[in-house]
């Protein structure tokens, strides 16, 4: 039955921390579909005709990915699945070119937030958590969900990550002394509320309130529209400058690259270097930075 082939096969990817919630409601779903059609096995015409019954192309490529993964997983031990060809083209769109901040230009984003709405308590929120994100590359999700006690002397404690895994982060001496600043004033407004940053309804900050205010404060800040599917700066795009700027001071030499890579991906709470190498491809500097460099070694010049 292919039910219970799925549960197996979800109970792996999940042991090795994938969450798979979406992907793994779908393909319980292709299962219901197979087994009473007497599909036991997977056939590229049964996967093809259940993904080919979603709405648009983009859905059904992802349906049957999940199923090509699926089948390639169950073929290591029975033949007799076939894994199907990806009919509906590539499963994700590409991935935007990032807006790359400059550190003035985040400066600019953090005054700017101070500088927004009533003299309350937000200000200081919203600069501090800019100011957060920007020195520590933290996912927004991350940020707002940390609490008293994920403060350390050592850094703070990243729980519940996107990937079910903890880590550490180290905060320069600066960043600390910054964060204890906003706790100051933040402690006595919603004293029975131990989440680290708040809203003015004394509530956990919401994502879609991030999002609305760095519109408001790059717009503020003045900071230029670029070509491409971002054209604007989100709040992500703290992260992604703050990796820009950690793979721009990687020292040279491979042994070191790998190192740097590793432990960088490691910091960001990546749940593989590739998505860290991907800030390569992605930004316009550190490519020109590698052809260079892959020129001058061309040429016999060091690299």
């Amino acid at each position: 039955m292919l039910t219970e082939a799925v549960d197996r096969y979800l109970a792996v990817r999940r042991a090795a921390g994938f969450a798979l919630t979406a992907e793994g409601r779908l393909l319980r779903r292709f299962a219901e579909f197979a087994d009473p059609r007497g599909q036991h096995t997977i056939s590229s015409a049964i996967a093809i005709e259940w993904a080919g019954s979603a709405r648009s192309v983009p859905q059904r490529a992802r349906r049957l990915g999940m199923v090509i993964r699926l089948a390639r997983y169950l073929r290591a031990e029975d033949e007799r699945h076939e894994i199907p060809p990806a009919m509906f083209g590539a499963e994700r769109l590409s991935r935007p070119t990032p807006y790359i901040l400059t550190l003035d230009q985040i400066r600019a984003v953090i005054q700017a937030a101070a500088q927004s709405g009533y003299h309350t308590l937000r200000r200081a929120t919203y600069s501090a958590l800019f100011s957060l994100l920007g020195c520590t590359g933290l996912r927004v999700s991350e940020a707002i969900r940390l609490r008293y006690g994920d403060l350390t002397p050592d850094g703070l404690v990243i729980r519940r990550t996107k990937f079910g895994k903890s880590r550490l982060v180290p905060l320069h001496e600066t960043a600390q002394a910054g964060l204890e600043r906003y706790l100051r004033q933040r402690r006595p407004f919603a004293p029975d509320d131990d989440h680290v940053f708040v809203s003015l309804n004394r509530t956990p900050l919401r994502i879609s309130s991030i999002e609305a205010t760095v519109r408001t404060a790059v717009k503020r800040a003045g900071l230029p529209r670029r070509p491409g599917r971002q054209s604007w700066p989100t709040p992500h795009s703290l992260r992604h400058s703050f990796a820009t700027r950690a793979l721009q001071s990687c020292p040279p030499g491979r042994d070191a690259i790998t190192r740097h890579m590793v432990a960088l991906s490691t910091y960001l709470g990546h749940s593989t270097p590739t998505h860290t190498y991907w800030y390569l491809e992605a930004t316009p500097d550190l490519m020109r930075d590698i052809a260079n460099d892959a020129e001058q070694a061309a040429m016999g010049g060091q690299s």
